[in-house]
């Protein structure tokens, strides 16, 4: 069982974690692969910085990892 997906994860720990979630990230718009403010930046800044659908960008990758072991 994994740990939970979480808004306050931040960007870097949820693509380590789960690398299935890289292409949910960039499809969202988000260019945060091998950006250095992805180490601290968390989901919900992320999302405010971009200006993109939290919940939208949420329920995709946990919609992800739900099939990840």
């Amino acid at each position: 069982m994994h740990a939970k997906l979480e808004p306050d994860m931040t960007i870097d720990a949820i693509m380590r974690r789960w690398p299935s979630t890289i292409p949910v990230v960039i499809g969202h718009g988000m260019l945060c692969v091998g950006c250095p403010i992805g180490r601290f930046h968390t989901l919900r800044e992320a999302c405010q910085a971009h200006e993109i659908c939290e919940e939208e960008v949420l329920r995709d990758l946990v919609e992800k990892v739900s099939g990840d072991p």
